[in-house]
This record gives C-alpha cells, sequence and structure tokens, in this order.
C-alpha cells in the first residue's frame, strides 16, 4: 500500500447500499438504507447502517448516493484489431448476423502489431471501468493460429486475470477446406503453447462454428490441460450447446438465446452451470433476446455480461444490459442487479466478487441516483461517480476526506 493512502475508508451516507447480501440487508440484493462501508486493505471491512459504522482514517461522502457492487462482466472479445461498423450497418439495412464475419477481424488481429492489440485492450477496459465493471473477462479466439493465439492471450493477460483460451471459435480460411484438421491443431500443438496463458477454454459449438463432436473433443483436451470449460451455445438456433454445457460441468453456456424446455430444465437442474445471457449481442443482431423470464422460474442460475467485440455487440457498458435485460427480458431491476454482478461471478466461479460483504474484494461503484432501480429507469445516461477496484479508485473524483 502507498504510505500516502489511509489505511481504512469509510464510505458514509449511502442513500441505498447494495451488497447482494440478504442477511445484510432486504431482498435479494441485500439492500441497505442510509448505509456505510468500510474498506480495509483493499476488501470490504464492515457494511450496515450509516449511524452504526465504526471510525475510519478517512472518510468519503456518498450524500445520498447509492452504491453497489462493481460489475462483473464474465464474456468479452477485447484484444483485436480493426473495425467491423460497416457490417453493423450493413446488418441494420438487413442482412443477418452469421458468425463468419469474424474472419473479417481474424485478418486484422493477425496484421496488428502486440503494442497495437495491448493499446485497444487497455483503452477498452478503461472504457468499461468508467462504466462501473471491474472485473472483466477476456477471450483470445481471433488469432486462430497457434502463434497468434498465444500472444493474444499474453495480451489479454496484461488486463485481465480471467483468461480464455478460444481458439475454437470459428475455422480460419486456410482450414476451410479440413476443419477436422483445425480441431486437431486447437487440441494439439496450439491448446500446448497457450494453456499456459489461460484459466478457461471456450469453444463456440454452432452451426457455422463447431458441432458437438468437435465441442466436446476441445472441451475435454482444455480439462486435460487444466482448463476449466465454458461454452458460447444456442446462440443462432437450437442445438447441443446447452445439453453439453452441462454434461461436462461448465461453468458457464453463453448466449442462451434460442433454447428448448429440456434446455432450461437442465440449466435449472444444473445450477452450478450459469445461463450467462448478453442482451447487446441480442440487440446489435436484431435477434429474439433470451427468455430470461423462463430460466429465472425454473431455479437457473443467471448472469448478464457485455461480449464487447467488435462483430455482433460492439458495447462495454453492463448498465445498458442491465437495462435490456429489465425491458426486454422481463427481469426485475433487482434480479438484473444481481445477474449482472454476483451472477457473473457465478459464471467465473469466483466468490471475492460480485458481493460487498465483508471479507470481499473492495469492487464498488457509487452511481449518481437514490437507487440502483436507476440503471434500467434512465437508461443511456451516465450514473457511474466514483469506480473502486481492490479499494484503490480507479474512476471519478478524489472524495475521500482524512
Amino acid at each position: 500500500m502507498n504510505q500516502s493512502e489511509p489505511r481504512t475508508v469509510l464510505i458514509d451516507r449511502i442513500g441505498v447500499l447494495a451488497t447482494n447480501d440478504p442477511a445484510l440487508g432486504e431482498g435479494p440484493t441485500g439492500e441497505i438504507a442510509d448505509a456505510a462501508l468500510v474498506i480495509e486493505d483493499g476488501r470490504v471491512a464492515w457494511a450496515g447502517p450509516a449511524a452504526q459504522a465504526p471510525a475510519a482514517d478517512a472518510r468519503v461522502d456518498a450524500a445520498g448516493r447509492c452504491a453497489i457492487p462493481g460489475f462483473v462482466d464474465s464474456h468479452s472479445h477485447i484484444v483485436f484489431a480493426g473495425d467491423r461498423s460497416r457490417e453493423f450497418g450493413a446488418r441494420m439495412s438487413g442482412r443477418p448476423y452469421e458468425a463468419g464475419g469474424i474472419r473479417t477481424t481474424v485478418a486484422a488481429t493477425r496484421a496488428a502489431s502486440d503494442a497495437e492489440l495491448l493499446d485497444n485492450a487497455v483503452r477498452l477496459v478503461r472504457e468499461a471501468q468508467a462504466q462501473g465493471t471491474t472485473t472483466l473477462e477476456v477471450k483470445s479466439g481471433y488469432g486462430l493460429s497457434t502463434a497468434d493465439e498465444e500472444r493474444s492471450l499474453r495480451v489479454a493477460g496484461r488486463v485481465s486475470d480471467e483468461v480464455t483460451f478460444l481458439g475454437a471459435h470459428v475455422v480460419p480460411p486456410e482450414y476451410a477446406e479440413d476443419p477436422q484438421g483445425y480441431v486437431d491443431l486447437v487440441t494439439g500443438e496450439m491448446l500446448e503453447a497457450c494453456a499456459p496463458h489461460a484459466r478457461w477454454i471456450d469453444v463456440f459449438c454452432e452451426r457455422g462454428a463447431f458441432d458437438e463432436e468437435a465441442s466436446r473433443r476441445v472441451l475435454r483436451a482444455g480439462a486435460d490441460k487444466g482448463l476449466l470449460p465454458r461454452v458460447h451455445g444456442n446462440q443462432l438456433g437450437t442445438g447441443p450447446g446447452v445439453r453439453l454445457a452441462v454434461e461436462v460441468g461448465a461453468a458457464s453456456v453463453d448466449h442462451c438465446t434460442h433454447l428448448t424446455a429440456e434446455d432450461v430444465d437442465a440449466l435449472a437442474q444444473a445450477p452450478e452451470t450459469v445461463a450467462t445471457l448478453l442482451p447487446g449481442v441480442d440487440f446489435s443482431t436484431r435477434q429474439p433476446y433470451p427468455d430470461a423470464r423462463a430460466l429465472l422460474d425454473a431455479g437457473a442460475t443467471v448472469a448478464l455480461a457485455g461480449d464487447c467485440n467488435p462483430g455482433s455487440c460492439f458495447t462495454s457498458s453492463i448498465a445498458f444490459c442491465i437495462a435490456l435485460a429489465v425491458r426486454e427480458m422481463r427481469m426485475t431491476p433487482e434480479e438484473a442487479l444481481w445477474a449482472a454482478t454476483a451472477g457473473g461471478a457465478r459464471a467465473l466461479r469466483r466468490t471475492d466478487v460480485g458481493h460487498l460483504a465483508p471479507g470481499a474484494r473492495a469492487d464498488l461503484v457509487l452511481l449518481d441516483a437514490p437507487n440502483p432501480i436507476y440503471l434500467a429507469y434512465r437508461p443511456g445516461v451516465p450514473m457511474v461517480d466514483a469506480v473502486w477496484k481492490d479499494g484503490h479508485r480507479v474512476y471519478g473524483k478524489d472524495l475521500t476526506r482524512g
């Protein structure tokens, strides 16, 4: 810790504090009115009513603003180069989205330098932090060669602790006539080079990408190297993605735009496999939105994530995704906030983020709003006043007083 920094910081006069711990407050988000929170050594040391707050070395006056856990965005693709805005414009003019557009980004990413990839990733991390995201998973998947996937993961590791190997994103052009050969590469030489740089392995189990057999092979090979499984599934239509994710014990299956009743039941019976919904993608591709209500009513665990990428969803705003989830997916504001914080933590199998109970990382957001409902109530309006990560302010004015 910097010697000039106070050891303990009290944030008081919080209008509403959403802790995500029902034992601390009201409802599923554990809301405490007229609250305070103490940060010590990067962790939450205390949270409760302001009238009961202990003394601290320094104080932040929230002046009635609400505080929430930092958003946990468990799905992003921010290591890339190039621009696909014209593709988006064409799609908005009536052309349907297909996974093949990924290959455009692959060509640009391969041509970019490491420094260019890192600069872009850092810019997007800062952009996300300014909108309240304090934990961001980052995937590879735009290199699709051994060398380019390995360097993409090295770049990802510079900006995130949650790094995912996604060599099985799509089959690159040079393997168009030999997709089985590409699966051999992903599960062999490429995996060998990439596994030391990642925690997770992911596969796009979808038409136009990888079928069930190839996807299972990729995930099992990753597991043999100690990588934990994730799945892109059921984005473009019904298919085996959810079933495969549950079978292999994946931490999450992401998209879930097209689910059968059997898929919903499978996720409800396997709450350790989180249904991560990406409403920004469905907004940007004019796809139907996932049936979040069916998942929640069945008892499945649901997360919301951004899927920031240059093709199908170029947003880093989790607040925007919350607003979509509430308006278009029939989630309550409390459910959407939980899904974007605690739900994302579940999708990353993290217990130290996504909530503000004592012992959690002091990752929190001060909103210029009286309560968290404003995230959906005032869509598109910048409301983030300050962001702390590991107890350090990473965005906003310094409101600390000694």
